[in-house]
């Protein structure tokens, strides 16, 4: 019980870190009519391909927070995860039933780990925003304005671990992008998985979710890199400054 409050806290304080700044931006940045000429350019210079780097407003921020925590790739990661769990027995154990065996098999144990998967990563991606507003760092990922597939692969995988930072964006090592995965493990390990499971497993199980962003990176640049580039190759591109050098 004791460890599972000290979950539940860490998770709060990173929930309170993270959404009061970005919903109130997210709010502030809804009055249309009142904004100036800077800020409206500002709210529609998001990076795209090719582009210079100016930073993402914090209601750009929040639109992507929503979109890695509860997006598609947050969806169908959570789901194909939670499929591998119900189908891997416990090794140590061998019962066959799934990941952690005490949930055993069958549907409702497949969408308790679904949901214990989609809890692991909006955890993450909390502490990964909440981090990042501290640290100064933008670990909204962006498609790489290079060309040929080795030099998108390698920028993808290295996005994993850096982020951009400063007025002209350029990357560095990000301790939120490393830390988030392990903490969204951690916090499930001590908080709702079986009481055997103690912080190596928390560690264990977060170089796999390190490693399934990795993954998702790759996806975001060569399938659909979120929200900021939904409009970049439509005939809508003008709306969103997209279109613009």
């Amino acid at each position: 019980m004791k460890m599972q409050r000290v979950a539940v806290v860490v998770m709060a304080m990173a929930m309170w870190g993270t959404l009061p700044t970005l919903a109130m931006a997210q709010s502030s940045s809804g009055a249309g009519a009142s904004q100036t000429p800077s800020s409206q350019s500002s709210a529609s210079s998001h990076v795209q391909p090719g582009q210079s780097y100016r930073k993402p407003t914090n209601a750009q921020k929040f639109r992507n927070y929503l979109f890695d925590s509860f997006g598609p790739y947050a969806l169908i990661g959570s789901a194909a995860a939670a499929g591998i769990n119900q189908a891997s027995g416990d090794r140590i154990n061998g019962t066959g039933s799934g990941s952690p065996p005490e949930w055993g098999g069958g549907t409702g144990p497949y969408f308790e780990r679904f949901a214990s998967n989609l809890g692991i990563n909006l955890t993450a991606t909390t502490v990964r925003y909440g981090l990042a507003q501290l640290l100064q760092e933008d670990t909204i990922y962006y498609r790489c304005e290079c060309s040929g597939f080795s030099h998108r692969l390698v920028h993808s995988l290295w996005s994993t671990v850096a982020a951009r930072r400063g007025d002209d964006g350029h990357y560095r090592f990000s301790f939120s992008n490393v830390a988030a995965p392990y903490a969204g493990t951690m916090t499930a390990a001590l908080g709702w998985y079986p009481s055997r499971y103690d912080p190596s497993d928390g560690f264990r199980m977060g170089n796999y979710v390190l490693l399934s962003y990795a993954g998702v990176n790759v996806a975001k640049e060569f399938i659909y890199g979120g929200p900021h580039t939904l409009m970049a190759r439509t005939p809508f591109s003008h709306l969103t400054g997209s279109d613009k050098p």
